[in-house]
């Protein structure tokens, strides 16, 4: 979506709408329809060459296909049942799945409430320009070891960040690697992994 984003905004001229279900056709509700018949209906009513392009399905074991969507560095798939018929809302017969990296970053502090899970503040190497936070979800000594760690290298809060009091803000010089989405701008479904000392 951050590259659709850019997209919109900077190369309208690059732009393609790519189309993977129909569910109504000239005053016809198709939604009672088999997914594959609306596909194939979908499919005769795009003319080739125009920047409306179908949505080819890609038949195969799942697995092997997550894989090759991976190792290409794509946002993830969609899979659904043929022979599902269109409803609104969370079902059972559609799934998707998304593709994750994990990069590094800065540790700008913790954030910790009784009761509640811990997160890490992370930004950009280098900007403590905040990106998003990660959930502390590694082993209890390592948990231990990050807020020992923590509370040894305090320091204030960047500049311009807002108010967060459950947070422990550090100097710089903590780097982290985190797993997260890939295809945002912004950490999101972000997993603390490791982190050490910028320099070791």
């Amino acid at each position: 979506f951050a590259a659709l984003r850019k997209a919109i905004t900077r190369r309208q001229h690059d732009l393609y709408f790519v189309a993977f279900d129909l569910l109504h056709l000239n005053g016809h509700d198709l939604r009672d329809m088999a997914l594959q018949e609306r596909r194939d209906v979908l499919a005769g009513i795009i003319p080739p060459d125009i920047r409306i392009q179908f949505s080819q399905a890609l038949p195969g074991d799942a697995r092997a296909i997550y894989h090759l969507v991976d190792q290409a560095g794509l946002e993830g798939m969609v899979s659904k049942r043929r022979d599902s018929k269109y409803r609104s809302g969370p079902s059972t017969n559609w799934l998707k799945t998304k593709c994750y990296t994990v990069g590094e970053f800065e540790l700008l502090g913790v954030e910790r409430e009784a009761g509640k899970p811990a997160f890490a503040l992370m930004a950009e190497p280098g900007t403590r320009k905040y990106v998003g936070s990660a959930s502390v979800s590694v082993n209890r000594e390592m948990r231990e070891r990050l807020w020992q760690r923590v509370q040894e290298h305090a320091g204030p809060p960047p500049k311009d960040m807002p108010k967060r009091p459950a947070t422990q803000w550090v100097k710089p010089g903590i780097k982290a690697r985190v797993k997260h989405l890939r295809g945002e701008e912004d950490l999101r479904h972000a997993s603390l992994q490791d982190f050490w000392d910028e320099g070791t």
